[in-house]
């Protein structure tokens, strides 16, 4: 008997319980009031029933109706005026307003230095250097004395021409005085002109030989090896100096294919090396066939060297400034997200109503970020823009002439 009135005691307890729990409230979701909201009894019975009926008729089911949806985008001020029906002061900003500027578009390469020129000195006849008459690292001209040949019997075979010219010359002059005479035949005129014109041609060769023991440079430029020595048999092949063109020195780099068709002769440059050095010059190369492994274009970029300071094989980079496109430059601070996770900044238009500009970033500098996709004349929200959506009115101040106040902290309130 005791075991039964146990049982029947447990009974009433989780029967009631049960009810107790029937008119209660189940919340999936969590969506805010009304929404996600359901009695417990409807797990039993979907649609209502007897149980769901008794409990209303007895006062026991808990009623849930659904709430008006609000709209995250309110500030509380909004949502506030939104129920007592009293319009919300406008939001305060500040705005500074942009103009448009032109950008200059710039591309980066990574190269070397060249000479413009590396040109071995070789004489033009064999023979044995009597005089060296410069040193590795000395600037020369186009036309400065580098070396000197042993001239051997070529001085005598000049003295050999001039005497055999003053007798062909002396043979002419004396056929002409008998032909005069009629002593010598008109026909005989042309042997001893031949022969004269002969007696010139051998002493300007052999002038010209005597000249070729001086070894001269063809260009300007800094003396480097190989060079050559006293005693050393030069001929064919064989340099007396090389001479290295650094004026004008050239920067080689490459251009990817996918801005080959930026790059344009004679547009300016500007190539910083490794060492620190800065020169202004121009494209004056570009190679109409791309690299097969690496599918770039080769370039150079002519660079004024008169002081020869620009060395030759140092690393570089150039930039290249191929024009200019319009675009804003704007504090990074004023760049800011939507909804949508787009990068943008807020504005503030004609009607005093907040709108957003997707921007694209072009540059970044240290004076601020360089933007395309916004208006020519832009009155950009740079204090309070996160307390402001799309559409809404706002009470702009517009701060453009007064630097100290564009960075100011919102105004007591400015969030509500």
């Amino acid at each position: 008997m005791r075991a039964i009135y146990s049982y029947g005691i447990a009974g009433i307890i989780v029967f009631g319980i049960a009810a107790w729990l029937a008119t209660g409230t189940l919340v999936t979701g969590g969506r805010g009031p009304g929404n996600g909201e359901h009695s417990i009894v409807s797990l039993v019975e979907e649609n209502g029933g007897p149980i769901t009926t008794a409990l209303k008729e007895s006062g026991m089911l808990t009623e849930h109706e659904e709430s008006e949806r609000v709209d995250p985008h309110l500030t509380i001020a909004e949502r506030q005026a939104q129920t007592s029906g009293v319009a919300a002061p406008a939001q305060s900003v500040r705005t500074v307003t942009f103009a448009m500027q032109p950008l200059a578009i710039e591309v980066p390469l990574r190269g070397r230095t060249k000479a413009k020129a590396s040109v071995s000195v070789m004489p033009e006849t064999q023979g044995v250097v009597r005089q060296v008459h410069v040193e590795k690292g000395r600037k020369v001209a186009a036309g400065d004395l580098i070396c000197t040949l042993d001239q051997g019997t070529r001085a005598a075979a000049v003295i050999q021409a001039e005497a055999a010219l003053a007798q062909a010359q002396q043979d002419f002059d004396t056929n002409a005085a008998l032909r005069e005479k009629g002593l010598q035949p008109a026909n005989s005129a042309r042997a001893v002109e031949v022969a004269l014109r002969a007696a010139e041609a051998g002493l300007e060769n052999a002038k010209a030989e005597l000249e070729r023991t001086e070894v001269r440079a063809r260009v300007g430029g800094v003396v480097q090896d190989p060079l050559a020595s006293v005693g050393s048999m030069l001929g064919a092949g064989a340099p007396c100096a090389t001479v290295v063109q650094l004026d004008p020195m050239l920067f080689a780099g490459m251009v990817p294919e996918a801005r080959v068709a930026y790059a344009k002769l004679g547009l300016p440059a500007t190539v910083t090396t490794v060492t620190g050095q800065t020169v202004e010059g121009k494209v004056s190369y570009i190679s109409s066939t791309a690299d097969p492994a690496t599918r770039s274009f080769a370039i150079e970029i002519e660079l004024p060297n008169a002081d020869a300071k620009v060395l030759d094989g140092v690393t570089a980079e150039a930039i290249v400034k191929v024009g200019t496109a319009p675009a804003h430059l704007v504090p990074q601070s004023v760049l800011t997200l939507d909804d949508d996770g787009v990068l943008g900044v807020r504005a503030v238009g004609a009607d005093s109503k907040v709108a957003f500009y997707p921007v694209t970033i072009m540059k970044d500098t240290r004076e601020g970020v360089w933007v395309t996709g916004l208006p020519p004349r832009v009155a950009i929200i740079t204090v309070g823009q996160e307390f402001v959506q799309e559409g809404h009115a706002v009470q702009a101040t517009d701060v453009t002439d007064d630097p100290a106040a564009q960075g100011e902290a919102p105004a007591e309130g400015a969030a509500s």
